[in-house]
């Protein structure tokens, strides 16, 4: 389009001074911003000879070139540093600001904001600053008006929330009991090297480098995020090869614990969070690499203190120099290959088995004409018999279970057994014990399961003996069931209760052993009995805690629904205090110890060896960060013959096992308890633990 021509009147001729002609020359502080494009259109045509055309971007609606043509960063939106020099090599002179720049082949000046009327502003980096302009007044596009000033704040702010994200989500670390004040104190060497490639780099190569680098930032984000979680519940980093498995596990657990409406709003809440992190990590360096094209030589003076400083605190050890994010990373990537090492590695150990063709009249003699309860305790753990905080009414309780059953004629022996999990993941632990074998990840759980390893289970069902499998958290379809050779099988649904939930558990510890008694070890003219049952009322969040009642009113659970039925159970499960949570947790395991001590009462005799045992440590929420993974182990048999097979194994007499009794790797247990029990006692002590 065309530009209005802008001729300056001259001075009248017996006007010497030129008073009229510049009392008749308008005022320049007072131009529109038409105007002063306008002139600015005049001056180049004046320059370029009478009709010449406009350059390019000289014009309404037009940008400006520059340098090596990357758009311009947006001037309200970025702080400017003062002085500096482009990347195209051009000096921007004091008071010039944003809206000076000249371009490396002295043609072009940027334009500012006002000057030609353009929507766009262009700049040194490429980027259109996309300044809208209506509604917008000149003085405030030149950042002399309010509004001008608070973009300009509005800009600052923005980008100083940039840097601290980006800096945040590098220093971070992936637990939460590292994340203090002080973890945030570091300088992150990957924010060197990725200030270092947008300063060398130029144009779309920049831009297409900050994309990929912002994504990148957002995915480590979620990355720490997800070591995070798995660290407060597993107390181990997620592998993310194997572990996505568990995130169906996890919406599950938070079902059966707060409810589906809040189970949704978290899986939701987690979508969100992640497509966020994604959106402004890209979007902050993205604009940091629009300031560093703006200011290079800035950037590389506080760049070079930055490495001074780093290589400064690794030289005398100081931990300002950070690299965490570059070994995580390298240690998440790492887990591909130390997976596919380990499959064939496991299906090697899978294949060497002692008891694989020993037939059934050579296992477990010792045992026969026995009815064998292996029983699981959630979150029984060695903090619960050892520490202060659950120690002295968990042990008391066990010392008093000791004596009560010793009135009856009974005697127990126990020790300690080292779970592959801790936190959760109960399986791994049901895998460990029954197959001889070392299960502490997916991978291995889903190998053992389509292979034909023979498990205790399956030793006692070749033996002669009827297995069964209750299973009171079973509330979907179990076909691992089949694995483990389970003549009969009960799950939530099988066994009839018509209670209420009691939090994450479906039914009470007490009601399952009930209905365990009723409907297998009650009926007449039957086999010896082998049953596997896993405790559920120690399960987490530990908040709804049943109290033990007279065996002869469980009946079929609905006693559970008064109100006297009930020991605890907080309106609040997610706003409880630690206190009160670990609280939680010695009550619940005490009622579910408690339960098996009363059954072992009421239904023993003479003919009952019962074997319980944790299957791993609580949460750290409950042990604190590094507790270990060793679990209490038990024996409880009248026969003082069974108790006499293990007695080179060195247990601890009682319910309770000492701070010195031996300490076993889970999977060592079942070869262990085949050979003691079998054809032939023991004639010498256990080999030391593997």
């Amino acid at each position: 389009m065309s530009v209005p021509s802008r001729s300056q009147p001259r001075p009248a001729a017996d006007d010497p001074s030129g008073v009229e002609g510049d009392a008749a020359r308008p005022d320049p502080s007072r131009d529109t911003g038409s105007e002063r494009a306008a002139s600015t259109a005049d001056v180049v045509r004046t320059a370029a000879g009478p009709g010449a055309a406009l350059p390019p971007g000289r014009g309404d609606g037009a940008a400006a070139g520059q340098g090596d043509g990357d758009p311009a960063p947006d001037r309200q939106g970025d702080v400017d540093c003062g002085p500096d020099r482009h990347e195209d090599d051009s000096a921007t002179r004091p008071g010039e600001g944003d809206a000076a720049a000249t371009s490396s082949d002295g043609g072009d000046r940027a334009i500012s904001p006002g000057e030609g009327g353009s929507d766009v502003v262009a700049a040194p980096d490429g980027d259109p600053a996309g300044v809208p302009q209506d509604g917008v007044t000149d003085d405030a596009r030149v950042g002399g008006g309010p509004r001008g000033r608070l973009r300009t704040v509005a800009g600052a702010v923005t980008t100083v929330l940039a840097v601290l994200l980006v800096f945040a989500v590098l220093a971070a670390p992936n637990r939460l009991d590292q994340l203090t004040p002080t973890a945030f104190l570091r300088v992150p060497v990957e924010a060197l090297a990725a200030g270092v490639l947008l300063l060398v780099l130029r144009g779309w190569a920049r831009r297409a480098a900050a994309l990929v680098l912002g994504v990148a930032l957002g995915l480590l984000a979620v990355v720490k995020l997800l070591d995070m979680g798995m660290s407060a519940s597993l107390a181990r980093p997620f592998d993310l090869v194997l572990d996505w498995v568990l995130l169906d596990d996890a919406y599950g657990f938070v079902t059966d614990s707060v409810g589906r409406a809040g189970a949704v709003g978290a899986a939701v809440g987690l979508g969100v969070l992640v497509l966020a992190l994604l959106v402004l990590t890209t979007r902050s360096v993205l604009r940091l690499a629009r300031l560093v094209a703006r200011h290079d030589r800035a950037t590389v003076r506080v760049l070079a203190a930055l490495v001074a400083v780093w290589v400064a605190g690794a030289t005398i050890g100081v931990p300002v120099a950070d690299s965490r994010s570059s070994v995580l990373v390298g240690q998440h990537v790492g887990q591909v290959g130390v997976g596919l090492r380990d499959r064939q590695a496991f299906t090697d150990e899978l294949a060497a088995d002692a008891f694989r063709d020993v037939p059934g009249d050579r296992l477990l003699t010792a045992l026969r004409g026995k009815d064998v309860v292996l029983a699981f305790v959630e979150s029984y753990g060695r903090d619960a018999v050892e520490d202060p905080q659950y120690a002295p009414r968990i042990g008391a309780l066990l010392d008093g279970g000791t004596r009560r059953l010793a009135a009856a004629g009974y005697a127990a022996r126990s020790g300690f057994l080292t779970s592959p999990t801790t936190g959760g993941g109960s399986w791994l632990a049901h895998d460990t014990l029954l197959s001889g074998l070392w299960v502490d990840n997916q991978q291995r759980h889903l190998t053992l399961l389509a292979s034909d390893r023979l498990t205790l289970n399956g030793a006692f069902r070749r033996a002669g003996w009827d297995t069964v499998g209750v299973m009171p958290a079973a509330t979907a379809p179990w076909p691992e069931g089949a694995f483990f050779d389970y003549e009969r099988y009960h799950d939530a649904a099988g066994l009839g209760y018509r209670g209420p939930k009691f939090s994450y558990a479906p039914m009470p510890d007490q009601y399952t052993l009930a209905e365990f008694q009723r409907r297998e070890r009650a009926t007449k003219d039957r086999a010896p009995i082998m049953a596997e049952i896993p405790l559920i009322s120690s399960h987490s969040p530990w908040a709804a805690i049943p109290r033990m009642l007279d065996w002869d009113h469980v009946g079929d659970g609905s006693i559970y629904r008064r109100p006297t039925s009930v020991a605890a159970n907080p309106a609040d499960v997610v706003g409880r205090s630690v206190p009160q949570v670990r609280a939680g947790y010695r009550q619940a395991v005490e009622y579910s110890l408690n339960s098996l001590i009363s059954y072992v009462e009421t239904y023993g005799g003479d003919n009952l060896v019962l074997v319980f045992l944790g299957d791993h440590q609580p949460a750290p929420i409950i042990t604190g960060e590094d507790a270990g993974r060793d679990v209490p182990v038990t024996i409880v048999a009248r026969d003082p013959a069974v108790l006499a097979r293990v007695d080179g194994w060195g247990w601890h007499a009682g319910l309770r096992p000492g701070p010195d009794a031996p300490v076993w790797r889970m999977d060592a247990f079942r070869d262990r308890f085949l050979t003691a029990f079998g054809p032939q006692p023991p004639t010498h002590a256990a080999p030391p633990p593997r």
